[in-house]
């Protein structure tokens, strides 16, 4: 699993002009999900987004209930190293990285987060003013 958090004054995805998930200060995760996640990365990566200390004053999300936005990307997992055209192979197809990327969001919602959602699988508009800027990108350790 890779994912890039960016600490937000506020974010939101939009869908057909329509906001579907939106935050004010907190977390908006990126979230792509390769072939071999399961459990143990869905764990790891949601306690990592709610514990690491990427807030003001090192706080984390935990610390102040900050909310988290989360939004697939299987376009994480692009491999544009040959050619001209980016392959998308290490990318899970959507009926394996949906549940994978809900379970992320039901983690973290069981940890305490308040977690607002973009569409899995939605052409999204994702919108943001990034604080800081404070951009980290996290891979899963490998099963």
């Amino acid at each position: 699993m890779r994912v890039v958090i960016q600490r937000v004054l506020e974010a939101s995805v939009a869908v057909d002009g329509k906001i579907v998930g939106a935050i004010d200060e907190g977390l908006l995760v990126l979230l792509g999900v390769t072939h071999t996640d399961g459990p143990a990365q869905v764990s790891w990566t949601a306690r990592k987004i709610w514990d690491l200390r990427l807030l003001r004053e090192e706080r984390s999300a935990s610390d102040v209930a900050a909310p988290v936005l989360v939004v697939s990307q299987f376009t994480l997992y692009g491999d544009a190293r040959k050619g001209r055209r980016p392959t998308w192979n290490a990318a899970a197809p959507g009926e394996v990285s949906e549940p994978v990327y809900e379970q992320v969001c039901a983690e973290l919602e069981r940890l305490g987060a308040t977690v607002a959602r973009g569409a899995f699988g939605a052409d999204m508009q994702v919108s943001l003013v990034n604080d800081g800027p404070m951009t980290l990108v996290l891979d899963a350790p490998e099963p």
